[in-house]
């Protein structure tokens, strides 16, 4: 392997962070390119547009020194997609395939004054707004460590980075465009996905696994209009009590463990352990990181049991109720019906569509007292589990942490998903996986005053570069 110089790595990546991604992922953060689930209009709109354009603008800048070629990807009624082709100074045939989107989640309220989703605020080390760590970053990052191995002369194989506008609706167009662009792919060795966790900013996290994710709209009907509870209570079941009866079929109302015996897995022995080696890296951070109200407590007190709880095990959340009214507009009236979105996360080996289908089944099954129930199921998606890691591979990624870093590096499952990694999987079997990012404790993607840790950003630019370096001189 040809020897990097870190200094020099580290000077490089400091100034184009400063410089050029810095600036570029503010003006991104102001472009409110919402993902297709959740801005139908978003072709009209041209959000999307905006930010690949964007992107490519500042990409192009980039590719003499690499003598790499881009195309923006467009197939008919789908969201576009930035390919980047890169070619290698190593290993002819051998691919690595870099990964990233710019779709973004909707706004959320509850952002702090002075900050919101469109509103570029840098505070420190942090750069809030939707997107910039979730998912902007990442071209950056990529294109980033191939200058950076090119400044020194550091040999790689062949790059194609994919940047794709749909993940957060669940990567549907994801597959049309892998199955259009595979001969140009070509043979993948190598899976670099920079859309992850990581447990802290003090080292290099790798994601070993991804739960999978199910969920759907589930409704209680039980009379055709609302009637005077004072009238009805105590003759008319309360549509209420009936969903929390339904609900309790999938989990321990007490505990919150999912008793259906599909929706579960065994989890690997070398999961438990590097659960239990994250735990002992985290300590109270495996919870102190979400905001809980004051004499909340976490539900576990094993640490390294929370963190199995957060990536291996189900777990059901209700993310929506329809149905009712707001307290303030409450009369005494026993509701008609009530609707709950139902999100399930199962684990990385279960089959997300056998799951759909089985919890569509427990929910429906006879009714009590003949309401009428419907589950209506959205898209399901399984889980992930990654490939043994190669020897080669653990070593670099060693050695990109301590020299990143300064700490070694540390292994833990995702509680989320990353939908297209499955696929990925099936489609390069043969491939090893680098599944890695900046959402950090409070870094709070999806939600209000998300934010990336520019620092963290940085060093994992640092980390791909000399994982390429590796990889090619494996």
């Amino acid at each position: 392997m040809a020897e990097l110089s870190h200094p020099a790595l580290r000077a490089f990546t400091d100034r184009l962070w400063n410089d050029e991604v810095v600036p570029t992922l503010v003006e991104y953060i102001r472009i409110p390119n919402k993902s297709p689930s959740f801005e139908p209009d978003w072709a009209k709109l041209g959000h999307m547009d905006k930010a690949a354009d964007l992107f490519v603008a500042w990409a192009e800048k980039k590719l003499p020194a690499l003598n790499a070629t881009l195309s923006v990807e467009r197939l008919p009624g789908r969201t576009p997609l930035i390919f980047i082709d890169v070619p290698g100074s190593a290993r002819a045939g051998d691919t690595v395939l870099l990964y990233g989107h710019l779709d973004k989640q909707p706004e959320m309220t509850g952002w702090s004054e002075g900050k919101g989703p469109w509103l570029p605020v840098i505070e420190g080390d942090k750069l809030y707004g939707r997107g910039g760590a979730d998912d902007g970053y990442a071209m950056f990052g990529a294109l980033g460590a191939l200058l950076a191995l090119k400044e020194q002369n550091a040999p790689h194989a062949r790059a194609v980075i994919v940047i794709e506008a749909s993940e957060e609706s669940g990567s549907p167009d994801l597959p049309f465009y892998i199955e259009a662009l595979s001969e140009r792919i070509g043979d993948v060795s190598l899976v670099v996905c920079l859309d992850s966790g990581c447990g802290d900013y003090e080292r290099l996290w790798l994601t070993t696994s991804l739960r999978g994710m199910i969920g759907g709209a589930l409704r209680v009907d039980v009379l055709e209009e609302g009637v005077h509870s004072g009238d009805a209570s105590g003759v008319v079941p309360s549509s209420f009590r009936i969903l929390r009866q339904l609900l309790a079929r999938l989990e321990n109302v007490e505990t919150g463990e999912v008793i259906a015996p599909e929706l579960n897995a065994p989890i690997p022995a070398e999961r438990v352990a590097q659960a239990k080696a994250a735990a002992l890296a985290l300590g109270d951070q495996v919870y102190a990181k979400f905001p809980f109200v004051g004499g909340m407590r976490p539900a576990a007190s094993d640490l390294a049991e929370l963190v199995l709880n957060r990536t291996w095990r189900p777990a059901l959340s209700v993310t929506g109720l329809a149905g009712a009214p707001a307290p303030r507009d409450a009369g005494n009236v026993l509701r008609p019906f009530t609707e709950a979105k139902l999100s399930m996360r199962v684990p990385p080996t279960v089959d997300g569509k056998a799951a759909s289908a089985r919890m569509k089944e427990i929910l429906e099954a006879d009714p009590p007292y003949g309401a009428k129930v419907t589950y209506e199921a959205e898209k399901e998606g399984s889980g992930w589990n990654a490939p043994k890691t190669a020897p080669w591979l653990e070593a670099a990624l060693e050695d990109a942490s301590h020299a990143a870093f300064g700490k070694p590096m540390a292994m833990m499952g995702e509680g989320g998903s990353i939908p297209f990694m499955g696929m990925l999987g099936e489609k390069f079997p043969e491939a090893q996986f680098v599944i890695t990012g900046v959402l950090g404790p409070h870094s709070n993607a999806h939600g209000p005053n998300e934010f990336l840790h520019i620092p963290t950003g940085k060093r994992v630019t640092e980390v791909v570069a000399r994982v390429l370096a590796a990889h090619a001189a494996r």
